[in-house]
C-alpha cells in the first residue's frame, strides 16, 4: 500500500496518527482567497517535478493529500502514471517537516525544489491534486518515445557561456503569452498556445539545423525535460537544456552574481502571474498599449480571459477586459448568473492565452 511506502520517520515528523480529512476543498473560492489575504503565515512558495513510474496514481493522490493537507499545503499538483508536477505553497514553520515527508518517498528523493524568489507566500489558496494522463500534455502517441532520454543540462554559469557561442540557437518552450513579457536575448520564442502545439512545430522549424547547438529552456525544467528528449528523437544530437528552468536560473544569477541573460518577467502559473527578473518592460498593454507587462483575469468570472492590463486601464475598466465586460461585472450577481449563459466575453470567445489572435483579427480588448 502507498502508505507503507513512507518511512516511519517521515509519518512521525508530521502527526502520530494518519490524517483522515475529506480528500477535496469544499469550501468557496472566494471565500477562500479572502481567507488566505487575511491569513498571517509566512509560507514559502515553491514548484517541483520528477518524471518518475506511479503505478497507481489515483492512490497516491489520496494518500499524498492526507499528508499535505495535514501540514497546510496549499497549490495545484498534477499526478499521472509518469510522474508529478506541482506549484505549492507551504506554512515556513511546516517546510522542513515537507521536506522530511517528500524525502521518505524513494522516487522523490534529491528532488529539486524551486524556491519561488518574489513570493509572499499568497500564491495559492486551496489544495488540488488532479489525476492525469501525463503530467505535460505532449500530444505523443508513439510508445518508442523515451522522455529520459533528455538533452545535457546546464546550469546558469554554463548557460550563459553557451549562449555566447556563435551559431547556437535559443528556443523558449513556453507559450506565447509567457514570452511576451519574458524571454531570454536572442531567443526564438513561437507563436504557440500549447505546449502539445509547440513540440512538433520546433522540430520542423530546426529540422535544417540539426548540426547546430540547440538551447531549450522553459519555467521550472518540467517542459524541456520532454522537450530536448523529443528533438533527440526527431534526430537532433546536440541539445541542451537550463537545468532548473527559468526560477532556478534567476536564482543562481542573483545568489552568483552572475550576468543576467533574461528579459523581463518570468510568467508564473499562480496568483502572482510574474516574477521579475530584469527591470526590463517589453510588452504593452491590450487595451491601451502603453509599456506594460501585468498580467491579470478579466474581473468578470464569465468571461476570466488573461491579458496585460496596466494600472491606468485596470482602474478605467475595473479590471475588466472590455466595456461589456465591466458593465456586465457590475450587475448584481444574481442577475449576472441568469444572463450569462446566453452572452458571449472575450474569454468565452478565444480562451486563455488566446487574446493575440484577437488582437491580430483587428479588435482591441476595451471595444465591445
Amino acid at each position: 500500500m502507498i502508505e507503507q511506502q513512507i518511512s516511519s520517520q517521515g509519518q512521525n515528523a508530521i502527526q502520530p496518527d494518519r490524517p483522515k480529512k475529506a480528500l477535496h476543498n469544499r469550501v468557496n473560492r472566494r471565500e477562500l482567497k479572502e481567507k488566505m489575504k487575511n491569513d498571517p503565515v509566512k509560507r514559502v512558495t515553491l514548484s517541483f517535478y520528477r518524471y518518475s513510474h506511479i503505478p497507481d496514481p489515483v492512490a497516491f493522490r489520496n494518500e499524498l493529500y492526507r499528508w499535505w493537507d495535514a501540514l497546510g499545503v496549499l497549490g495545484r499538483t498534477y499526478l499521472a502514471q509518469e510522474g508529478i508536477n506541482a506549484q505549492i505553497s507551504v506554512p515556513e514553520e511546516n517546510f522542513e517537516q515537507f521536506k522530511l515527508l517528500m524525502n521518505s518517498y524513494e522516487m522523490f528523493r534529491g528532488m529539486r525544489l524551486n524556491i519561488a524568489v518574489e513570493a509572499e507566500g499568497k500564491s495559492f489558496f486551496a489544495l488540488t491534486i488532479k489525476v492525469k494522463d501525463k503530467i505535460v500534455a505532449d500530444g505523443i502517441e508513439d510508445p518508442t518515445f523515451d522522455p529520459s532520454q533528455t538533452g545535457v543540462h546546464l546550469n546558469a554559469e554554463a548557460w550563459n557561456e553557451a549562449c555566447q557561442e556563435p551559431g547556437v540557437i535559443i528556443v523558449d518552450m513556453r507559450n506565447h503569452y509567457e514570452s511576451e513579457v519574458g524571454h531570454f536575448e536572442n531567443a526564438i520564442t513561437p507563436d504557440v498556445t500549447t505546449f502539445r502545439e509547440e513540440l512538433p512545430l520546433v522540430a520542423d522549424m530546426l529540422e535544417e539545423h540539426k548540426d547546430k547547438k540547440i538551447l531549450m529552456y522553459c519555467t521550472g525544467g518540467i517542459r524541456c525535460e520532454k522537450a530536448s528528449a523529443y528533438m533527440k528523437y526527431k534526430g537532433f544530437e546536440n541539445v541542451f537544456q537550463l537545468e532548473g528552468g527559468i526560477i532556478e536560473y534567476d536564482r543562481q544569477v542573483k545568489a552568483k552574481g552572475l550576468s543576467n541573460k533574461f528579459i523581463g518577467k518570468n510568467f508564473v502559473f499562480d496568483e502572482r502571474l510574474g516574477e521579475r527578473v530584469s527591470p526590463d518592460i517589453i510588452a504593452q498593454c491590450h487595451q491601451c498599449g502603453k509599456p506594460a507587462d501585468s498580467h491579470t483575469n478579466c474581473a468578470n468570472i464569465y468571461c476570466h480571459i488573461l491579458f496585460i492590463q496596466c494600472e491606468e486601464c485596470s482602474k478605467k475598466y475595473a479590471g475588466c477586459c472590455s466595456d461589456k465586460c465591466m458593465d456586465f461585472n457590475a450587475l448584481p450577481a444574481e442577475i449576472q448568473k441568469q444572463q450569462a449563459p446566453g452572452m458571449v466575453f472575450n474569454g468565452s470567445k478565444f480562451g486563455k492565452g488566446a487574446y493575440k489572435a484577437f488582437r491580430k483579427a483587428g479588435g482591441t480588448l476595451h471595444g465591445e
